[in-house]
């Protein structure tokens, strides 16, 4: 079993996986390979002077990995409560996690055929969006969302930072106790 799943793995979901697996949780992302991030090119992003879509997901996933994520390529179907996990169905099996994070971009289908609550979206050409309290909860125990599908601006640097935001709520929670990571340079 998993401690975090993650479906989706562009700026949000990448950016979560990275906090979790760094935290030393075990954590996979399950992504379907449809972000919308892919067609993009970033001149707005902090830190970065310009960079493509692809770029930026393929170097998200690459720091996830490097703490030890998993990815998996599939379309996620369906999510449910399993007693003290969550069981995740996709077209290519099942996974179970102790917590769940949605990170699915502009994508919500996952909500009718899991139970989860939506809203209207206030962005322009985002319809609907999971109904999530400031911390990133749904209405579902242990299922989290972060980025886009949560009603937050579809600007990377800021789905990047909820999907942060998201996973450091996410890992406090498994802890006990509120999370912090702070690298330092090594002299």
């Amino acid at each position: 079993m998993y401690d975090v799943a993650i479906i989706g793995s562009g700026p949000a979901g990448g950016s979560a996986a990275i906090f979790a697996a760094k935290a030393g949780k075990k954590t996979i992302m399950l992504d379907s390979n449809k972000s919308v991030t892919k067609r993009a090119w970033m001149e707005n992003h902090y830190g970065v002077p310009e960079i493509s879509g692809p770029d930026l997901v393929d170097t998200g996933i690459a720091q996830a990995k490097k703490f030890g994520a998993e990815l998996v390529e599939t379309n996620v179907t369906a999510i449910n409560r399993n007693g003290e996990s969550i069981k995740i169905e996709t077209e290519n099996g099942e996974y179970e996690a102790k917590h769940v994070i949605l990170a699915t971009g502009m994508m919500t289908d996952l909500a009718e055929a899991s139970g989860l609550k939506t809203k209207a979206g206030t962005e322009p050409r985002i319809k609907t969006v999971f109904d999530v309290d400031a911390a990133g909860k749904t209405n579902l125990e242990g299922v989290w969302a972060a980025g886009t599908c949560a009603g937050v601006s579809m600007h990377t640097i800021i789905t990047a930072g909820d999907g942060a935001k998201v996973a450091i709520n996410v890992i406090s929670e498994l802890n006990g106790e509120r999370y912090v990571d702070h690298d330092v340079l090594k002299k």
